[in-house]
Formats: structure tokens, C-alpha cells, sequence
């Protein structure tokens, strides 16, 4: 993965951002949520290069409806893409049983972003072993070289495990 640019993101993100780590990303916010981004190398899911988006709310503070928030971690993927035309997955977390909400939130998070028309955003969900609905989605820029591999591949996984996907 080519390094990102915090001066680049800090020139757009209404929160300050910082590295954490050589693939990390730290904010704080107005109402003290401690927020990291992290891109994680994916060996498993795709056999092109590809990164797992996490997005981790690090001290479990309540995070109200902030806008900011959207807008930095847009600008954080924005630049992760303008350094690197690459897959990133998108995987809700289940741990709580908040993954349909984070799910929603991010499909409404990517349908507002002006560039979205430069990518192919496919989201699917999925059930597990113990019938909890897990959701995936792929994000990548229609410029990409491998894009048809890749969104077949996908979709190949996806309906390998039995799931229907859908395209935004």
C-alpha cells in the first residue's frame, strides 16, 4: 500500500487526522469519540491485491449524529484511493449486533460522496453459521485495471455462500 497523506486529508477533513501506524489513521471529534481508520493487506478474499476498511470507534464513547465524521473518514478513503488503485472490502463488524445500522450508515455515507460516480461499490449481506446477517461490500475505482476479475470474483464468493448482491 502507498503511504497516504495526512497533509493532503488534513486539507479537506473537518477533523485533524494523524498516523498511527505505517496503514493506521487516528481523529478525535468535537464530543471526544477517539475514532482510527486502519487499512489491513486481505490475503483470503480476493486473489487481486485488496484492503479491509476498519473503522473502529477506540473508546466506546456514545458518537452522536456528526457530520464531521462522515466527512473525515470520505476524505481518509478518498486519499487511500488517490494513492492506491486497489479493492478495499468493507466488512461490518457483529460484535454487537449493530452490523445492519453500520451497514445502512456507510451505503448512505457513500451515496453522498461527490466522486461516487468514479467507483463501483458493490455491498451484499450474508448469513453466518449461527444465522447472524453479516454484510461485505467491495469498493473500487472504475479505472482499475482488474475491475471485471475482480467484481467477478466477488460475486462468485458471494453467490458461493448463497447471497444475492446488490450494486449502488
Amino acid at each position: 500500500m502507498t503511504p497516504l497523506s495526512i497533509a493532503e486529508i488534513n486539507l479537506h477533513s473537518p477533523y485533524e487526522v494523524r498516523m498511527m501506524g505505517e496503514s493506521s489513521i487516528e481523529f478525535y471529534t468535537d464530543f471526544g469519540v477517539h475514532y482510527g481508520v486502519e487499512f489491513v493487506r486481505d490475503d483470503i478474499l480476493l486473489n487481486r491485491a485488496a484492503y479491509h476498511l476498519n473503522i473502529v470507534n477506540a473508546n466506546h464513547r456514545k458518537s452522536p449524529n456528526d457530520p464531521k465524521v462522515k466527512d473525515t473518514i470520505i476524505f481518509i478513503v478518498d486519499e487511500f484511493f488517490r494513492q492506491n488503485n486497489t479493492t478495499l472490502l468493507y466488512i461490518c463488524d457483529t460484535g454487537d449486533n449493530k452490523q445492519s445500522m453500520r451497514n445502512r450508515l456507510f451505503e448512505r455515507w457513500f451515496e453522498t460522496y461527490e466522486k461516487r460516480w468514479s467507483f463501483t461499490f458493490i455491498s451484499s449481506s450474508l448469513l453466518d453459521e449461527d444465522n447472524n446477517v453479516n454484510y461485505a461490500a467491495i469498493i473500487l475505482r472504475n479505472d482499475n485495471p482488474y475491475l471485471k476479475e475482480i467484481v467477478n470474483e466477488f460475486l462468485e464468493t458471494i453467490e458461493l455462500l448463497g447471497n444475492k448482491p446488490t450494486q449502488l
